[in-house]
């Protein structure tokens, strides 16, 4: 391990994930990803397996899957901020290349990993540039992108194997209609688009093709050291001490989400085998259909 190691770590001002790397040092995460581990369904043993962490950051579960022993990890992200699938409204696209990747490359040197960072697009997935994959994970991306069910069509197209995807879902859809799918669309100036309960998310990925085979959550993903959150004034303590979570007010929800952490649920799927593969297919026979006479 590098001595100055801690010194690195601390010129970068933001860090995405928390890390626990040797010494032991942790990386200051918005998010406390350890934590997380035991909430999401993630498989206890990857062995021989090529795995892609689709959305990886600085790349928490890239390198989690590396442990649990894939033979091969692909770390993929965004290369430019150009390419970011964000509202309009939120405002105008950042430039240049997402400064993500120095800190992605220090946490794989201190980890000593060989988790391959490449740079792309869930949208361009393509068996023919990125190969096949036997497991996939897919972390807090699909909150960000415009056309959920085509980037989850996408992912079926490089898939041989398991989608594990682990992302925000609406803590008050959740609670008004637990088994109904519903989703919310965000803010228009919120860095975020769709927020579905975790029935929603269900659907989204058998409309993308895929058979759900577990389930989970939701459960909150907490905040880590990067994160400045102020203390739940004394009334809002009072308040929620007296009434049942059924009862508290959609403001009191979120300033609860807000403190403590995101709601999250996971689910685990399989392309469907009796679907094409891929996402070339779909958009193919969506042109052809626009194409016909009625």
């Amino acid at each position: 391990m590098r001595s100055d190691l801690a010194t690195e770590l601390a010129s970068h001002d933001f860090w995405y994930h928390t890390i626990e790397l040797p010494g032991p040092i942790r990386t200051p995460g918005v998010f406390d990803m350890p934590r997380a581990l035991a909430q999401v369904g993630l498989p206890a043993s990857l062995s021989g397996k090529r795995c892609l962490d689709m959305g990886t950051a600085e790349g928490f579960w890239a390198f989690e899957m590396e442990r649990r022993g894939a033979s091969e990890v692909i770390a993929m992200d965004l290369g430019e901020w150009s390419l970011a699938d964000w509202p309009p409204a939120y405002g105008p696209p950042h430039q240049g290349e997402m400064e993500v990747v120095p800190r992605f490359k220090l946490a794989r040197e201190a980890l000593g990993s060989s988790v391959e960072w490449v740079a792309g697009s869930v949208y361009d997935l393509n068996p023919e540039v990125h190969g096949e994959f036997d497991f996939i994970f897919l972390g807090s991306l699909l909150v960000h992108l415009r056309d959920p069910v085509r980037a989850l069509t996408a992912l079926r197209s490089v898939l041989r194997g398991e989608l594990l995807v682990n992302d925000v879902v609406s803590l008050p859809l959740t609670l008004l209609c637990p088994r109904w799918p519903a989703a919310g669309l965000a803010k228009a100036e919120q860095l975020a688009w769709w927020i579905p309960n975790p029935a929603a998310l269900r659907v989204l990925a058998e409309a993308a093709g895929y058979e759900v085979l577990a389930t989970g959550g939701p459960y909150l993903l907490h905040y880590g050291e990067g994160r400045a959150t102020e203390p739940i004034p004394a009334q809002t303590r009072a308040q929620m001490a007296r009434r049942s979570l059924r009862g508290l007010p959609l403001e009191l929800i979120r300033r609860t989400r807000d403190r403590f952490g995101v709601p999250h649920a996971w689910l685990l799927a399989s392309p469907r085998p009796d679907l094409a593969k891929g996402a070339l297919a779909s958009d193919q026979a969506v042109r052809v259909g626009a194409q016909t006479p009625a």
